[in-house]
Order: C-alpha cells, then structure tokens, then sequence
C-alpha cells in the first residue's frame, strides 16, 4: 500500500518550525517531515522572502534546502486557472492547491476558509486533529 504524501502550505511550516502545533499535530507532522517535506514553489517564496534575519532565517533555510520544491509546471498552471474561474481565492493559495491536486497530494495547513471550497482539494489541519 502506498504511503499518502502530504504538500505544506506555508503557514504550516512556520507553525511546525515554531512548535505551535499542539501535541498530536506535531507528531503527525514530524512524521510528514521525516519522510520528505514537499512544497510549493510559491510557498519557498512566502518562507524565505518574509525577512527574518539571523538563526531563524537558517532555521527556515535549512527547511527548504532538505525539502522537494514542486515549480509551475504546466498542470499547475491550468488547474490555477480552473480554481480561480470558480472561487474568489488569491493567486499565491491557488497556486498552492493547484500543485497539491495535480501532484495527488493532501494540502497541510490552517487556512481552512480558503481552502475548503475547492473543489477536488484534500485537506489536513494539524491544529486540528
């Protein structure tokens, strides 16, 4: 039986790094982690380009050197177009899903509102396990 893979949203790796998952959602993603982390180009973009300076920026570098970096490709491209013809989702987030729908990958992340009206879209909250 194949192991599911699981895609990080943004405000997912920054909750994990700063251990803010509770206790059972921390567990889940240590073991989502240990395996190869996988996210989005534009989520590589959001961590790294936010401006933290010092240990926290090696913190998140190091995050990302270690993780699978999935780039637009053309999948991508067209699902972003089908989701924002359908829902009112920013570019950044349905560039997001739309790299999770085309890899077959669950979305981890707490931005549920946005998420979950998107059609097609599997998705885990560790906050919320």
């Amino acid at each position: 039986m194949e192991r599911q893979q699981y895609l990080i949203d943004t405000n997912a790796v920054i909750d994990y790094l700063g251990e803010k998952f509770p206790a059972t959602g921390m567990t889940f993603m240590s073991n989502v982690v240990d395996l190869v982390p996988i996210v989005s180009v534009i989520t590589k973009i959001e961590v790294l380009g936010f401006g933290n300076a010092g240990e926290h920026y090696e913190l998140l570098t190091n995050f990302m050197a270690d993780a699978q970096v999935l780039d637009l490709t053309s999948n991508v491209v067209d699902e972003s177009i089908e989701i924002r013809k359908h829902s009112k989702t920013k570019l950044p987030d349905a560039i997001i899903a739309a790299t999770a729908i085309a890899h077959n990958l669950i979305l981890i992340s707490r931005n549920m509102p946005d998420f979950k009206k998107i059609k097609g879209l599997k998705l885990v909250d560790p906050h919320n396990l």
